[in-house]
């Protein structure tokens, strides 16, 4: 059915009344709730539970208006961006600091089941729309528009995320931090009515998985998907294997064949494949929504590839990163430009295969924007990274590369994807955590030494995007004795 977003709809004006009317509905509800003032999270910082103290709340909301508004950013052809980030992207919306916006996150896998995932979604049909004369979105990567590399589509699918954004946070300037809280997260139910009350996600072990060399089974080398089931209502809180089918090339709209998942979008014929049902039977996967992709535009380079993350963030495929969760990044470019991401419904630590439960999620979130002059002698001050604060802990995010662009020179984009290893993001990931805890909680180098060896948790945050993650975990009630 038509949210008002549907100008074709017959109803079109009264379904955007209703949807507006919603819209209003939960703006008053946020502005009612804890959040909905600056000092909201820092009200958790009075006994250093936050990195946000009541000063620095406060030095934040000198520059919000007293009235916070409430922003909805759709996903449609129109207001994404697949498979890049840019800092000369034009922003979708523009919005004061301290402001709500809900943004609508479209997985980039919908068409492993379409059926399931785009039909009678307008947003979603206008965004993978193709047929043999158009595309919704043409530019799928950040590689050359005329597929003169590799001949698969424009962009070359150097880059598959699709980014719903930018948002331009007034007032932002490279070196501020801005802070992202997660207010709500919620899956985007199938609009199929065949489907109604689901929501359905899709799991690729695919070939640039960490796995695909180690296969024990024939035939070798496959790659598999495996479509899963969500409760929309939020009623159930697991998901459940619906079926798999392995991949078989498929030609796109285009006349282009593609023997494995090497383009985003490409629509999958289920004529051509063997779906197997009854798989897992009985195994419930706890769901646990969150956004692979949240992060700022960084300033190396015009047209950044969406799949490496960095120190604006981007695609650090933390399962943490869902509502409740704070993220803090660092402000590169005038406006932040922030687009978010690679919805999931549930992963893993590390992400072995390739991907996550690939399934479409809204989310509502806070921006905050701290001023460079407001951060000296604050737990934010030379932030160069993008750090979660959780109600229990606080994770730094190492990378191979910590900052990739500036580090591997102009074949960056390229060469990071042969360069990256899990002791180098182990690496970055402690040097990190001896600086928070040096910085943050004046620690000497050998007190945040023997700490980290006693007190932190390093995972695997993921092997699969280029830049492997490694992320360092402290809980902050190891700091419960320490005098205020």
């Amino acid at each position: 059915m038509c949210s008002g977003d549907d100008k074709n709809c017959p109803e079109y004006e009264k379904h955007k009344r209703e949807f507006m009317g919603e819209l209003d509905h939960e703006r008053r509800s946020f502005m009612k709730s804890a959040f909905a003032t600056a000092g909201g999270t820092a009200a958790l910082g009075a006994g250093g539970i936050s990195l946000v103290t009541p000063t620095m709340s406060a030095a934040a909301e000198k520059h919000q208006p007293s009235d916070r508004s409430y922003h909805h950013l759709p996903a449609t052809a129109d207001t994404v961006h697949w498979g890049y980030f840019s800092k000369n992207l034009k922003p979708q919306v523009e919005i004061d600091s301290g402001d709500f916006v809900t943004i609508e996150a479209l997985t980039h896998h919908a068409n492993d089941d379409a059926e399931r995932m785009i039909k009678g979604d307008p947003g979603a049909e206008s965004v993978y729309l193709w047929t043999k004369d158009k595309k919704g979105v043409d530019r799928r990567g950040a590689g050359p528009m005329d597929a003169s590399l590799y001949g698969r589509g424009a962009g070359e699918g150097l880059g598959v995320h699709i980014c719903t954004g930018p948002v331009y946070i007034r007032g932002a300037e490279p070196g501020d931090v801005l802070e992202v809280r997660i207010i709500d997260v919620a899956p985007r139910g199938s609009r199929n009515p065949k489907y109604a009350g689901k929501a359905f996600g899709s799991n690729a072990a695919a070939w640039w998985g960490f796995h695909f060399k180690d296969l024990i089974t024939e035939p070798k080398e496959r790659e598999v998907i495996t479509i899963y089931e969500v409760d929309a209502t939020g009623e159930r809180n697991w998901a459940q294997a619906a079926y798999n089918f392995q991949w078989t090339p498929q030609t796109d709209p285009y006349g282009v064949v593609h023997k494995t998942i090497d383009y985003p979008g490409v629509p999958v014929d289920h004529a051509t494949v063997k779906e197997n049902h009854g798989i897992l039977n009985g195994i419930r996967i706890p769901i646990r929504p969150h956004f692979g992709v949240i992060g700022l535009a960084p300033k190396e380079a015009d047209m950044v590839d969406s799949i490496p993350p960095s120190y604006t963030g981007g695609n650090i495929d933390n399962w943490r990163i869902g509502k409740g969760a704070t993220m803090y990044y660092p402000v590169a470019v005038d406006g932040g430009l922030l687009s978010v991401g690679d919805p999931h419904a549930s992963q893993g630590d590390s992400e072995l295969c390739g991907t996550a439960i690939e399934c479409s999620l809204n989310g509502t979130f806070q921006l905050i924007l701290h001023k460079k002059a407001d951060l000296a002698g604050t737990a934010l001050e030379e932030l160069d990274y993008p750090m979660l604060e959780t109600q229990d802990e606080w994770l730094v995010h190492g990378f191979s590369f910590a900052n990739y662009l500036a580090e591997l020179g102009e074949k960056a984009q390229s060469d990071i994807y042969s360069k990256s290893s899990v002791d180098l993001a182990l690496r970055d990931a402690f040097r990190k955590m001896r600086h928070f805890l040096m910085n943050t909680k004046g620690l000497t180098e050998d007190e945040a030494i023997s700490l980290i060896t006693v007190g932190v948790d390093f995972g695997i945050t993921q092997v699969v995007d280029g830049n492997w993650g490694v992320h360092a975990v402290i809980r902050k009630d190891i700091f419960a004795g320490v005098p205020a």
